[in-house]
């Protein structure tokens, strides 16, 4: 069989298309726009990290722009649930008919011992589904309160989560997909309720696959969303075992449904999804908050874009390289920047705490098309403004003394814009 060769530039567009982030953003973004990009992506990560929004909202304006986040909401929390929580690449939300395929995954966390917790408290399991069945959907607190004391009392002075049983418990249920969380609350808390209650009417009565028809499953759903990727791209993007993942790439290259490809400079076996595109150009635009799936796998980020990436939050502030909370910017098929960024939501202000140029890519293709000083500042000003009006922030606004080497670029075409309007 001839072995499809494809240029570094060709790979970086798949990629870009495969994700959705290379479409014309609609001009009103309906329910459907959202669900649609979801089931194409395949999930969106949840985390509670909240400096400029919540995670899980932002790969979603990086591919449709400005939207009301409610639709999230109506998608989530209203019948018929279109999307679901779930753990799949971590915690996240999953297209309902997604769900079942992970029912067999478990985080096996250290404390998560179901036969301990059971030897210990006895009828526990069983007290928390019935507060469930009877009262949900709750959160884990109303439920800790519908309990008795010994089982809701937190221990002290124990490294780690310290969480009571009652939590213990509840987790080890949703785990188990035995709970679901209904929704989020205002406080982003979960609220669980049975998962035959959360679940649309059409999927409890389905007979949830075998483990290996459901890994298929999900690599079909990652390889798509990759277009291009290895055993270990797909793989990790829902947590799956790499030896598990390679016999279902081999099972849907057998079915002609993954094709086995080389990238120019890219020295692992690859395999492209059967109904990827190669576009000739792409003209995406956009922010990429850390936890979105482009940037989910970052030795293919290297590969692909030159960029060495990772999150710094729980770096000491001393040992940061870029900052707190960075954000790639990719414009046409390159990552051309990072920048701090935080919403001021006292000031009502969008603010840009460091922003560093990145150097061309690492093929002759990368550095041939790479885009101006200009031409870089001028549409990462565009999309800073963007996201602030879609964050409610009246400005955006540079860090005084900002490090990075593009802050003092932003610095001056947003003066300028300031004078001109």
């Amino acid at each position: 069989m001839t072995v499809r060769t494809l240029s570094l530039a060709q790979a970086r567009r798949v990629a870009i298309a495969a994700q959705g982030l290379d479409r014309q953003r609609p001009d009103i973004v309906s329910l459907r726009h959202i669900t649609d990009t979801i089931k194409r992506i395949g999930l969106l990560q949840i985390d509670s990290v909240n400096i400029v929004a919540r995670a899980h909202l932002l790969p979603l304006l990086a591919r449709l722009g400005p939207y009301d986040i409610g639709l999230v909401g109506r998608a989530s929390a209203r019948a018929p649930r279109r999307i679901l929580e779930t753990w799949a690449h971590e915690a996240s939300y999953v297209p309902a008919t997604t769900f079942p395929l992970l029912t067999w995954n478990r985080r096996r966390w250290p404390g998560m011992d179901p036969e301990a917790l059971a030897a210990e408290h006895p009828e526990l399991f069983r007290l928390v589904r019935d507060i469930v069945a009877d009262h949900g959907p709750l959160t884990s607190r109303e439920i800790e309160a519908f309990a008795d004391a010994a089982h809701a009392k937190r221990p002290h002075g124990q490294w780690g989560w310290e969480w009571s049983p009652v939590k213990t418990a509840l987790e080890i249920l949703f785990d188990a997909g035995e709970l679901t969380p209904a929704r989020r609350n205002a406080q982003f808390e979960r609220v669980y309720d049975l998962t035959s209650r959360a679940l649309p009417p059409d999927i409890p009565s389905q007979i949830p696959p075998a483990k290996d028809e459901a890994i298929i499953e999900l690599v079909r759903i990652a390889s798509r969303a990759h277009g291009i990727g290895t055993v270990r791209c797909f793989a990790d993007y829902f947590r799956l075992n790499q030896r598990e993942t390679r016999r279902a790439v081999d099972a849907l290259q057998a079915h002609g449904e993954l094709l086995p490809v080389t990238v120019t400079g890219w020295n692992h076996p690859l395999w492209m999804h059967s109904q990827t595109r190669v576009p000739r150009r792409t003209n995406a635009r956009a922010l990429l908050v850390p936890f979105d799936p482009l940037v989910f796998e970052r030795r293919r980020l290297l590969e692909l874009f030159g960029m060495h990436y990772r999150l710094e939050i729980y770096t000491p502030a001393h040992k940061r390289t870029y900052g707190y909370y960075v954000l790639p910017f990719l414009l046409g098929e390159h990552l051309v920047a990072r920048v701090d960024l935080k919403y001021d939501r006292k000031h009502g202000v969008l603010v840009v705490r460091a922003a560093y140029a990145e150097p061309p890519g690492p093929d002759d293709a990368a550095r041939a098309t790479w885009p101006d000083r200009t031409t870089r500042g001028k549409e990462l000003i565009a999309e800073l403004t963007t996201m602030a009006s879609w964050l409610g922030a009246g400005d955006v606004v540079v860090e005084d003394a900002a490090p990075g080497d593009l802050s003092a670029d932003l610095h001056e075409l947003l003066s300028y814009n300031t004078l001109i309007t």
